[in-house]
């Protein structure tokens, strides 16, 4: 395994940022690593890189306990923190080779790092005169230098065009055939675009830990909006069958929730005929993972 938690827990005064936090993460895989802010997300992974110790647990990387074998932890991650530190006085290439001397990397690395990440147009500028889309961009490049086996990389597309988007989401994903890649982010879209699996965080504890494919396959419940000709009353649409939750949208349009996994489309449409109504609009509605990170990380 690339990444190994085990029983992991962290506290700050009364505080519990991590409560008995298990997983595993295999070579090869892109995990999104999701939850609230305040969920715990940011202290585990500086606990993978061995910038704050784990009050409880085990947690090692490629093998390396992050307790006790530090250096080999820190020579196999490349880490990209939520707030980038950079020295903004430096031209890029000195910040990268001021890099490559700590990491004892070939100079020629440097280049490759550059064009890897879509540095070039800039490269001759001081980091201070960068965009802050540019400056995530030296960050990853950083994080890259060394051709570590794990990136370990904390709301990594911030600042970011959606042009950049695009762009850092196809490097991230190529990244991730040879090497394992932990990311965290609150932009739901971006982590259906490049990660397979998605691990949920709430309150210091793991609520999800799934395939996507998997998770957004499995709900139950279907969600179709239907815009009707007249204003109907609730308690009409209440006996449609299988229907859990009637809530208005106006005083025409309304989401209704069933728990059946068949279309019910047809017997809306059904349902109406028989009422002598039309139907002006019905969509269905699958639950994305936005719906589902809300579900699983409401205050109860």
């Amino acid at each position: 395994m690339s990444i190994e938690v085990q029983n992991i827990s962290k506290n700050y005064g009364t505080q519990k940022a991590l409560d008995n936090v298990s997983f595993s993460i295999k070579k090869g895989e892109i995990v999104g690593f999701l939850g609230p802010n305040g969920a715990g997300k940011s202290t585990l992974m500086k606990i993978l890189t061995t910038f704050i110790t784990a009050d409880e647990g085990v947690a090692k990387v490629n093998n390396h306990d992050v307790s006790s074998e530090t250096k080999s932890v820190q020579k196999s991650v490349g880490y990209l923190p939520e707030h980038n530190p950079l020295y903004l006085d430096l031209y890029i290439r000195e910040y990268l080779a001021f890099n490559a001397d700590i990491y004892k990397v070939a100079k020629s690395r440097i280049e490759e790092v550059i064009q890897l990440t879509g540095l070039t147009p800039e490269s001759s500028k001081k980091i201070g005169q960068l965009s802050k889309g540019y400056r995530q961009r030296v960050g990853l490049a950083c994080a890259l230098l060394h051709d570590p086996e794990v990136l370990i990389l904390d709301e990594p597309t911030t600042g970011l065009d959606p042009n950049q988007l695009v762009e850092i989401r196809e490097l991230i994903k190529n990244i991730g055939k040879n090497k394992t890649v932990f990311l965290s982010t609150h932009i739901m879209q971006e982590v259906e675009a490049i990660c397979e699996r998605i691990i949920i965080i709430n309150n210091g504890k793991i609520v999800t830990d799934k395939k996507l494919s998997i998770l957004t396959k499995e709900q139950p419940e279907q969600i179709i909006e239907v815009t009707f000709d007249q204003k109907i009353d609730a308690s009409i649409l209440k006996l449609l069958e299988n229907s859990t939750q009637i809530k208005a949208i106006d005083e025409y349009s309304w989401e209704i929730t069933f728990t059946s996994e068949i279309d019910n489309r047809g017997n809306v449409f059904d349902f109406a005929q028989q009422k002598g109504i039309k139907i002006l609009q019905m969509n269905l509605k699958n639950k994305n993972l936005e719906a589902i990170f809300r579900e699983k990380t409401a205050k109860k």
